[in-house]
């Protein structure tokens, strides 16, 4: 989809943000039954939470939600986007996901999206992700200007 990586050659992309509430870490394959638990017990959240206008992911199902994360993992691979699942600190349970794309829009340097279990929603927990994830991208990653779609105010 990208035709460029989303970081510098010479960036080291963090492998993980671990907090005492959950642990992001690389999205794969490997995740598809605790993901896909995540995604469809929080369809209606997603729907609006991704603002792209989309359906997703009404109508899931798990085989296309492996075909989704396979294609995350490639992306994470080759460094043109970056996702990460959120799981409970003893990693049994997925909590939602983040994610990093580059920018279509020329004034930010990438898009940054995450959404917790609809469970989580409005609790402390989906809170400190927002909060969590917002600080490792400014300490940690090399974007300037990030986009928070639906979440910049």
């Amino acid at each position: 989809m990208y035709s460029r990586p989303l970081v510098p050659a010479d960036f080291v992309v963090p492998e993980r943000l671990e907090t005492d509430s959950f642990l992001l870490r690389p999205l794969t394959v490997h995740d598809v039954i605790r993901d896909f638990d995540a995604v469809m017990s929080s369809a209606a959240e997603l729907k609006d939470r991704m603002g792209d206008g989309s359906s997703w992911p009404e109508g899931l199902t798990l085989e296309e939600n492996l075909i989704d994360l396979g294609w995350h993992q490639r992306e994470f691979t080759i460094r043109h986007s970056f996702a990460y699942t959120v799981v409970s600190p003893d990693g049994k349970r997925c909590l939602g996901c983040c994610y990093i794309y580059p920018a279509s829009d020329p004034a930010f340097d990438a898009v940054a999206l995450y959404w917790a279990r609809q469970s989580r929603i409005g609790d402390p927990a989906d809170t400190a992700l927002g909060d969590a994830f917002r600080g490792w991208l400014a300490r940690d990653w090399p974007f300037k200007r990030i986009d928070f779609p639906g979440r910049n105010a």
